[in-house]
């Protein structure tokens, strides 16, 4: 095995950056979905198959969709982040493979964010049921 370089390993960062990039400032959109132990017994793994398979029927080769790990919220599984260019992160959460396909539909074709999947934070409280809070 050839013994990387210091410039091997930034011609591997600059072909990769753009996968892992989070910010406002990435030239392609990022779907991310949660494939820990909790996202995959909530069913991520049908989210996910149903992401690639639309994404795939499409012929949307611009929208790289990866699996990672915990996301941090186990009850809100399975979670979906969205991260498209000059936008913020909009997290999906309780995602099934139809709420996935409506997010490719609505969200990564239209600009659309699909508000009834999203996260919620009201008072530093998180609302994912649409429970009215008396304040």
């Amino acid at each position: 095995m050839k013994k990387l370089t210091v410039e091997d390993l930034n011609k591997i960062k600059e072909n990769n950056l753009d996968r892992v990039e989070k910010s406002k400032n990435r030239k392609t959109t990022r779907i991310v979905v949660g494939m820990s132990t909790c996202g995959i017994a909530a069913g991520a793994d049908g989210v996910y198959s149903a992401m690639k398979d639309k994404l795939e029927a499409l012929g949307l080769e611009d929208v790289i969709l990866v699996k990672v790990g915990c996301i941090g919220v186990c009850k809100l599984e399975p979670i979906v982040e969205v991260i498209r260019p000059g936008e913020d992160k909009i997290t999906y959460v309780k995602m099934t493979p139809h709420k996935a396909r409506m997010v490719i539909k609505e969200h990564i074709l239209k600009g659309n964010v699909v508000e009834d999947c999203t996260i919620h934070v009201v008072g530093n409280t998180i609302l994912n049921d649409y429970t009215v809070v008396n304040f």
